[in-house]
């Protein structure tokens, strides 16, 4: 596109559906690599991914040419079927339904950078739900907790 210029850093974050502990240590490294190409097939530029066993973290510049929602619909789809047709697990993977995404300035990226790249440490501290709970209110998004995460009984 002529003339657009554009710089808008998105840390998106994604968890498995139920919360499961699925993304097993053995392939979440390639995992991470997959959703990180995934990103950039798209045309945004993927800057890190990574996560634990319930949950994703991105870092990318997003393109202008597409918008946020195709990005994390394209990226969790392809990354669910990624795992299903590798058999990775022996039940169908699915991440749950929704994301936060949050912007971030070109000065914080370094510190985002450093928080996404170390989330086995931050984990060891804090869990997925307090961690999620955190980034809703420290960018002031109201929300109804009862509606964050998917819950298990709610599919039973």
């Amino acid at each position: 596109m002529a003339n657009t210029y554009h710089q808008v850093y998105v840390h998106a974050i994604f968890g498995v559906k139920y919360r499961s502990a699925t993304i097993e240590k053995n392939w979440q490294e390639e995992l991470f690599r997959v959703i990180g190409n995934l990103i950039n097939e798209t045309g945004c530029q993927s800057i890190i991914t990574n996560g634990i066993f319930d949950h994703t973290h991105s870092l990318f510049s997003l393109a202008p040419k597409i918008s946020l929602s195709d990005v994390m619909k394209s990226i969790k789809a392809k990354s669910s079927k990624w795992i299903n047709e590798n058999n990775l697990l022996e039940t169908r993977f699915e991440w749950q339904k929704g994301y936060g995404a949050f912007s971030h300035s070109k000065a914080q990226l370094e510190s985002v950078f450093n928080y996404v790249k170390n989330q086995e440490e931050h984990h060891r501290k804090v869990s997925f739900r307090e961690e999620y709970i955190n980034f809703l209110n420290r960018y002031d998004i109201h929300f109804d907790e009862k509606y964050i995460f998917q819950e298990l009984v709610d599919h039973e």
